[in-house]
């Protein structure tokens, strides 16, 4: 089944084409009036990866398509436009019939990449390529952020369940949506957000609040209730007040529960010494003859805290991870750039200190060593193909979408496909020992030479 995306196709439209910087408009109005609308070609990358990241996984692409298929104005959009008195009358008109018409090269979801690497192409007439900037930037930008941080949680968590946690401290509704389905595209096993499993399609997971145990008379009795009410998951709060003296009354409580045919699947740790809790609570469970009942953590977790209490051995099987996943609290942003790489045939390129771009539409090609590790890539013009496994690959011609598109559940099976191929000093949290090598082709920089010496 397709993923419906969020926002554009299926059954939720998101934010129009107003979601967008004024500067995308005013530059379209100028266009107009010049009679600018070449062939323009931009491509999406990262300048630089953050001290903490080996890697980045990209996200996103899915979005970006809905949003370029639907891409048109409204007429409430059109006569609000008109009401600022910024644009004329004629450009406005000229808007009304809008549509995206271009070419789209990407990297598959879930694909590994590096800094420079070009993530996303668009070819498309010059107005359409510029006016998608912002929220195409905007999409690509924060699924790939979370997805990368997720990533190394899954690589630290082993074969522990793993679940998203993080609607309620997201920075707005969409981006707890969103978090959610790029976490569960770089491994998660689920998430705790409704409505992403409605929209996406993701495996949900919930357990109670604090609130409920306080509600009750006892904990004893919260617990029971609770059991009656949802007999096929079993997941019990037990640290609202005493979590060892909790432990022993999940398990006076099993026998009672077992007569009625329901068992219990787990208890939830959220605070505390989340390793030492754990260690007395499963001597507890195990004493009382529950060896089956899982230990689920949440509160404050990250790929680092995870590595602590794996390493610690600590009896934990699964975690809850929310806030210092969806703002990637260690490295909250990329340095992502959207900038025009040729217009009208002839290659650009972008010459500002620091902010240098190597010119023209570009291909990543990657190679791997005898063990099916990534062993390099090579970044090339496109028109000069080299060896190695080229990493953009067709997504949209003309407008319309290149079929099939990917499920989700075939991008989260790339992405595991693409951490397995890591080299192990990348699969690391520690910033590895030597950066992952990005050849660029000579034929690429004498190009940026040449343009260099006509301008």
């Amino acid at each position: 089944m397709h993923d419906p995306g969020f926002p554009g196709g299926g059954r939720d439209a998101g934010p129009g084409v107003l979601l967008t910087d004024l500067y995308e408009l005013t530059m379209l109005q100028a266009y107009f009036e010049e009679g600018l609308g070449g062939s323009a070609s931009f491509e999406l990358f990262m300048r630089t990866l953050p001290p903490t990241r080996n890697f980045l996984l990209a996200a996103g692409l899915d979005q970006v398509l809905d949003y370029l298929a639907t891409l048109r104005f409204t007429p409430e959009e059109l006569d609000w436009l008109r009401g600022t008195g910024r644009f004329t009358d004629a450009f406005l008109a000229s808007l009304e019939h809008l549509r995206f018409t271009g070419d789209v090269d990407a990297m598959p979801e879930g694909t590994a990449f590096f800094a420079d690497e070009p993530i996303l192409r668009i070819t498309a007439p010059l107005r359409e390529a510029q006016l998608v900037e912002s929220r195409v930037m905007n999409l690509l930008h924060y699924e790939t952020l979370v997805a990368s941080k997720a990533a190394r949680s899954v690589l630290a968590a082993g074969d522990r369940l793993l679940v998203d946690f993080g609607l309620r401290r997201a920075h707005g509704a969409e981006a707890g949506l969103l978090s959610a389905r790029a976490c569960y595209l770089a491994g998660f096993t689920g998430t705790a957000t409704v409505e992403a499993g409605r929209r996406f399609g993701i495996p949900t997971f919930g357990t109670m609040a604090h609130s409920y145990v306080q509600v009750h008379a006892d904990e004893s009795q919260a617990f029971e209730r609770f059991a009656l009410a949802h007999p096929g998951n079993v997941m019990l709060l037990i640290d609202t007040y005493d979590t060892e003296r909790a432990a022993q009354r999940v398990v006076d409580l099993a026998p009672r529960l077992a007569v009625k045919g329901i068992a219990i699947k787990g208890v939830r740790l959220d605070s505390g010494d989340l390793a030492d809790h754990a260690r007395r609570v499963r001597a507890i469970l195990d004493a009382g003859g529950l060896k089956e009942v899982t230990i689920f953590a949440s509160g404050n977790l990250d790929e680092y805290r995870l590595a602590e209490l794996r390493a610690g051995g600590a009896p934990i099987d699964g975690f809850g991870i929310g806030t210092r996943m969806n703002t990637s609290a260690d490295a909250p942003y990329f340095d992502c750039a959207y900038k025009l790489q040729e217009y009208d045939g002839k290659p650009r390129r972008k010459r500002s200190e620091g902010k240098a771009t190597w010119p023209g539409r570009k291909q990543v090609y990657r190679h791997y060593d005898a063990a099916g590790r990534f062993a390099g890539d090579v970044l090339a013009l496109a028109g000069q193909p080299e060896p190695g496994e080229p990493l953009l690959v067709p997504a949209m011609r003309g407008g319309t979408l290149v079929a099939p598109r990917r499920t989700l559940a075939q991008s989260r099976e790339h992405a595991r496909h693409q951490l397995a191929c890591l080299p192990e000093s990348l699969r690391s949290l520690s910033p590895a020992g030597e950066p992952y090598p990005v050849m660029v082709t000579e034929g690429l920089k004498t190009l940026a030479a040449e343009i260099d010496a006509s301008t």
